[in-house]
C-alpha cells in the first residue's frame, strides 16, 4: 500500500524540528549580560566583549513565528529569474576580459572580488548552501557567481563580522594559498583564521588602519552585532571597511543598521567616497521587532551622509533571512536613489557573477 509520502513529511518533520531546536537555542543566546563599559577602553567595549556605541536599544528575544518562518524559508525556495546571474563560464569570461583594470565581480549576498592595484581582495566570504553550522538551515537559493575552485588567486580577505553568511568556515578551511594571504578583521577574530592556518592577519579596532600594496584598510564603525552559537553573542567587534588607495575611495559596509551620527561622522572623516557598497536586504525582520539592517531607502541616507558617489546594493538574492520579499530590494532602492538626486548610471544593482570597472581615477 502506498504511504502518500508520509516518508518525506517524516523526515521533513523531523528535520524541521532539529533546525528549530537548533535556532531557537541560537536565539535564545542572543539575549546578553549587561552592557559594562570597560573603564579606559573606548565606549564600544565592554567589560564581556563590545556593543553598539552610541548604545542602541537592544532587540527583544524572539519568538516561535520567527522561527518557524526561517524553517519555511529553509524549504521553499523561490523561483530566480535567469536575468538575475550569470552563468559561471560568462562570470569568468567577462572577469579575464577586464583582467588589466580595476573591477568588482558581485559573487552574491556581502560577497564580492575586487580587483585593485593589480590584487584581488574577497570581501565576506559566503559560498556553502547553507548560512548555519549545520548540513540545513537558511539555504542560498543561487549558486555563488564564480564558484571557489575557479576564482583567481586571492590575496587580500575582508571579514565584516563573523555571522555565517559573511564568514563561510568550509571555505576558509580549504582556501589555497592561505600562508600567503593578507586577512582584516575586526577585534577577536584573528584566531579564527589563525587556527585554519592563515600567517598575516590584521586585527583592527574602529577607526584602526594598516596598509599594504598601496592600499590603506580602515575598521569603521556600524550598527550591528557578532555570534555564532550559544554564548558568544558580542564576544568579536563588528565593522565597516575603507579601502583608500591612489585611484579611489571605497566604502563596504558589511551589514549594519542606520545611524543617526556615525556615517555622518565617517563621511566628515573621509570627505567622500568614490563608490559605496551598501546592503539593502534582510530588513524584513523588523516585524519582529529586530533592527540591525537598512532597509533600500536608509542605504541611500547613508550614501549620502557619506558622500558616496557611485552606489551598489548587496546582501539580497542570495539566501533568505529576513520577510520582505526578495525581488523587492533593488527596486526600492533605485527608486529611492533617483529620488535623492543620484544619476541612474550610478546607482548600481549587478547580476551574480557580474564584473564592472571600479570608479575612480584611471
Amino acid at each position: 500500500m502506498k504511504n502518500f509520502g508520509l516518508d518525506r513529511v517524516f523526515v521533513f518533520s523531523s528535520k524541521a524540528g532539529i533546525v528549530f531546536i537548533i535556532m531557537f537555542m541560537l536565539g535564545c543566546s542572543s539575549s546578553s549580560s549587561p552592557e559594562i563599559w570597560a573603564e579606559g577602553k573606548p565606549k564600544h567595549h565592554t567589560q564581556n566583549g563590545f556593543r553598539n556605541y552610541p548604545v542602541v536599544p537592544e532587540p527583544p528575544a524572539l519568538g516561535v513565528g520567527f522561527y518557524m518562518r526561517r524553517i519555511e524559508s529553509s524549504f521553499n525556495l523561490p523561483v530566480v529569474p535567469k536575468s538575475h546571474y550569470l552563468s559561471e563560464e560568462d562570470a569568468i569570461t567577462q572577469l579575464n576580459n577586464l583582467n588589466n583594470k580595476n573591477t568588482i565581480t558581485w559573487i552574491g549576498q556581502s560577497t564580492l572580488l575586487l580587483k585593485l592595484n593589480g590584487k584581488f581582495i574577497l570581501t565576506d566570504p559566503f559560498f556553502s548552501k547553507y548560512a548555519s553550522p549545520f548540513p540545513f538551515g537558511p539555504q542560498r537559493f543561487v549558486n555563488p557567481g564564480i564558484s571557489p575552485k575557479s576564482l583567481p588567486t586571492i590575496d587580500i580577505i575582508i571579514i565584516s563580522h563573523n555571522h555565517y553568511d559573511h564568514l563561510d568556515e568550509q571555505f576558509i578551511k580549504s582556501l589555497p594559498n592561505k600562508e600567503n594571504i593578507h586577512v582584516f578583521v575586526p577585534l577577536k577574530l584573528k584566531s579564527f583564521f589563525t587556527d585554519r592556518g592563515y600567517n598575516f592577519v590584521h586585527e583592527l579596532d574602529w577607526y584602526e588602519t594598516y596598509s599594504i600594496y598601496n592600499l590603506k584598510f580602515t575598521a569603521l564603525p556600524i550598527v550591528h552585532y557578532s555570534g555564532r552559537g550559544i554564548g558568544n553573542k558580542n564576544k568579536s567587534l563588528w565593522c565597516s571597511w575603507a579601502i583608500s588607495t591612489p585611484f579611489g575611495k571605497y566604502f563596504f559596509i558589511g551589514d549594519s543598521a542606520y545611524s543617526p551620527t556615525l556615517f555622518k561622522e565617517i563621511g566628515n572623516n573621509f570627505g567622500s567616497f568614490d563608490f559605496a557598497m551598501l546592503t539593502i536586504g534582510t530588513y524584513g525582520n523588523r516585524k519582529y521587532g529586530v533592527n540591525n539592517h537598512t532597509t533600500p531607502e536608509e542605504a541611500i541616507i547613508i550614501a549620502k551622509e557619506i558622500n558616496a558617489k557611485t552606489l551598489l546594493g548587496m546582501h539580497w538574492g542570495t539566501i533568505e533571512l529576513s520577510d520582505e520579499n526578495p525581488w523587492e530590494p533593488p527596486k526600492r532602492f533605485k527608486e529611492s536613489a533617483l529620488k535623492a538626486g543620484f544619476l541612474p548610471e550610478k546607482v548600481w544593482l549587478m547580476k551574480i557573477g557580474e564584473t564592472r570597472l571600479l570608479p575612480g581615477k584611471k
